[in-house]
């Protein structure tokens, strides 16, 4: 039996402090991260948040994959966040299916210290946006077009990947070596090589190939690109005038073709990559594990590794605890749950009386009925999958059919039950 504790004092939770003046890192070409120079030598960047993330659903289903939340916030915050750290003073973002959920989340950067201005990638038809992505390549070439943004050295990032590349040391190197432009690899294991683009360079770091998504033993290399890359305004002649056009599968080889100043550079750095739905799994894991730099769960703390947010209701004398637990604003714990960590509840969540819940993900408004378990799944108010995509107690599902959705919302009031061959709403 435990009683409720007093609240420990809020946790610190690492964010861009724009109060002080930015403390540029040590970013000298031959020895970038031991000597200091005095100011930039890059201030913009673009982040690429166009894409469908069909490999994402159901959790893609009506948001855009830069708005996926890791532990209560969008990936692309955490994106933005680095980038002012990093010195990035200004962003542009090209934006398409859904994008208007990133653009009234983020709106102009100044709560972040920074600007941030978009790239919608569509039209509007019947007061409806109709998304018509261009491709990466084509992203860039639209962003130019308009307003000249990539007139100077460039950072090119994804929208769904936690990094925390040193970006001023990688453009000394980018500007030593008279790069037009630059890729950002890492080492992966031979059993992941198939999920990336693999890159193979000669001594000097200049690209030779690349090899999109090898299988493990056509692999020449162990290099992925993680898809940050530095360029230079000379790249947007070798980007053509219309159409879609892809940076990985299409720019870069005609820059390799054309034999032009195209390098590798090859970090060590954190990489989450949120390629499916077992990688956003994982990176949820280990952010709550503390295993992710400058990531700290919110709340405030009620038992070692329990943290809650603000107005919830939960049984502390009978619910069981194995941290580290997140609960939401607004939820309830019924009597006689147990609740196994890494465990994610957010906000205005509901888990019923005698349920289990291990490991898992409940994102805001989900329930979990009386007497059941959920284990390493990622459960909402309208869909229950495992961690890797499966149906939660049922079969699995096809790569183009990767959720089981409900054809309509659930009625008010109903529980999401998971006792029984597949999930199914009771009233």
């Amino acid at each position: 039996m435990v009683t409720a504790p007093t609240p420990f004092k809020d946790l610190k939770v690492c964010s861009p402090d724009t109060t002080r003046p930015f403390a540029w890192p040590e970013i000298n070409a031959e020895h970038p991260d031991n000597q200091t120079e005095k100011f930039p030598l890059i201030n913009k960047a673009i982040i690429l948040a166009a894409g469908r993330g069909t490999k994402l659903q159901p959790l893609t289903t009506g948001t855009p994959k830069p708005m996926i939340p890791l532990l209560g916030k969008p990936v692309m915050a955490y994106i933005v966040e680095h980038l002012v750290r990093q010195g990035i003073t200004e962003i542009m973002v090209n934006t398409s299916h859904f994008g208007h959920h990133i653009e009234q989340y983020f709106g102009d950067g100044r709560r972040f210290g920074v600007h941030i201005g978009y790239s919608f990638e569509g039209h509007i038809k019947d007061g409806h946006s109709v998304p018509e992505p261009m491709g990466s390549a084509g992203a860039l070439r639209n962003i130019h077009k308009l307003g000249g943004f990539i007139d100077e050295t460039t950072a090119v990032l994804g929208g769904d990947a936690v990094v925390d590349i040193k970006l001023q040391a990688a453009a000394a190197t980018h500007r030593a070596q008279g790069a037009i432009a630059s890729v950002i690899t890492r080492e992966v294991a031979e059993k992941e090589v198939s999920n990336y683009g693999i890159v193979l360079s000669d001594a000097e770091g200049r690209v030779n190939l690349f090899q999109e998504k090898p299988a493990a033993h056509q692999a020449l290399s162990r290099q992925a690109s993680t898809g940050i890359y530095l360029i230079e305004p000379e790249v947007l002649a070798h980007i053509p005038a219309h159409g879609m056009y892809d940076i990985s599968r299409e720019l870069f080889p005609a820059l390799v073709n054309q034999g032009l100043p195209f390098f590798a550079q090859s970090h060590s750095f954190e990489w989450l990559d949120i390629g499916h739905l077992s990688d956003y799994w994982q990176v949820v894991q280990r952010m709550m594990l503390g295993q992710v730099a400058c990531v700290t769960l919110p709340g405030q703390q009620m038992l070692p590794g329990v943290h809650v947010g603000l107005n919830t209701r939960v049984a502390w004398d009978t619910v069981q605890f194995e941290g580290p637990v997140y609960i939401g604003s607004g939820s309830r714990i019924d009597a006689g749950c147990v609740l196994r960590g890494p465990l994610w509840i957010g906000n205005g969540c509901h888990v019923e009386a005698g349920a289990v819940v291990e490991r898992s993900v409940l994102f805001d408004y989900a329930k979990v009925g009386a007497g059941t378990k959920a284990a390493e799944a990622l459960v909402s108010h309208t869909f229950c999958v495992s961690k890797d995509g499966r149906i939660e107690q049922g079969g699995s599902v096809p790569d183009n059919e990767r959720s089981w959705d409900f054809d309509q919302e659930p009625p008010p009031g109903s529980v999401l039950n998971l006792s029984g061959v597949q999930p199914h709403w009771i009233n």
